[in-house]
């Protein structure tokens, strides 16, 4: 399956929705594309995860990756998922303790809002 990566801004946030497969073929893409973000000055990025079918530990690496880097800048970053499979690995990861977990857009939006961030 291909990857769709979609950006939109909504508020102060800039949103990477993402389709697809997150996968050792397709985890470059997703790697570039949050770089391309970051370097471009995004500092609040949430990653729409709504239309990811598959995601590989390659992927969660690139999710790492780029929350370090916009950890290095003063960024927020957090991650839309509702499907519990992909929840699944992130909580057999421990990874839920780590990345800002949240069921929709505006709700990431409203917790980034409301923590003053």
């Amino acid at each position: 399956m291909e990857l769709s990566l979609a950006t939109r801004t909504a508020e102060d946030h800039t949103v990477l929705a993402v389709g697809g497969e997150v996968d050792v073929y397709t985890a470059p893409r997703l790697r570039e594309r949050l770089i391309e973000l970051i370097d471009a000055g995004a500092r609040k990025v949430i990653v729409d995860l709504g239309g990811v079918d598959f995601l590989d530990s390659t992927g969660l690496g690139v999710l790492v990756g780029a929350l370090k880097r916009l950890r290095a800048v003063s960024g927020t970053f957090a991650l839309v998922c509702d499907k519990e499979p992909l929840l699944k690995i992130f909580r057999i990861t421990a990874l839920d303790q780590v990345f800002p977990l949240y069921r929709s857009v505006d709700e990431a939006i409203a917790a980034d809002s409301g923590s003053g961030a």
